[in-house]
């Protein structure tokens, strides 16, 4: 079951109407916090040109406003603070929390903002949004996956999302690189988007 219904043969305009009459779809309306003891987001970049290195941050906070019966009526945010970002290595956090990345001192916080969501089909969905990063706001997609909603033992409705996108992070001004004495350079422009998210619905 999709949080905002099947697409088939019908029309949108029918499919959401039938929508909005189911009991189980209806309920999902609301709003939600994210819950970053049980949600990831993360990140993968190329290495070297022969590897890959996985990432996240580890201090962020999100709010969900979703609509069971018109997809478009849903929203994200999302504020991420930079200096908490996790590769496994001391010396690479500090590097990319440095002036050569990030600047984290001067642009501690990455945000998203979405603009549109829309139902794919099935429990696909897509929401695009704004991407803050240094300053540069940009647009960006994420492809989601709606994993349910269940109610947890301590009594919190709570729905869970998979997503995934790719950016060229010179595009957000994060050009710093090395070349490689075998041709190539040490960090890819492109990155992979990961998120993994718990969301608790708001009393």
């Amino acid at each position: 079951m999709g949080i905002f219904g099947r697409k088939n043969n019908e029309s949108t305009e029918s499919a959401q109407s039938a929508a909005a009459v189911n009991p189980e779809l209806a309920a999902l309306t609301g709003d939600y916090s994210i819950d970053p003891a049980h949600s990831t987001i993360g990140f993968v970049a190329r290495h070297a040109m022969v590897t890959n290195v996985k990432g996240k941050f580890n201090d962020f906070t999100g709010a969900l406003h979703l609509d069971g019966t018109d997809p478009s009526r849903s929203t994200a945010t999302i504020d991420v603070k930079m200096d908490s970002i996790d590769t496994g290595s001391a010396d690479r956090d500090g590097h990319l929390k440095s002036a050569d990345f990030f600047r984290a001192e001067e642009f501690p916080t990455m945000t998203f903002r979405s603009t549109k969501a829309e139902a794919v089909g099935g429990d696909d969905y897509r929401i695009t949004g704004d991407l803050t990063i240094l300053g540069v706001t940009k647009p960006l997609t994420i492809s989601l996956e709606f994993n349910g909603s269940a109610k947890d033992p301590f009594g919190n409705e709570r729905v869970g999302f998979e997503g995934k996108a790719e950016i060229l992070r010179s595009e957000w001004g994060l050009t710093w690189n090395a070349a490689l004495e075998t041709g190539g350079v040490l960090v890819s422009d492109k990155i992979k988007l990961n998120f993994d998210i718990s969301a608790i619905k708001n009393a």
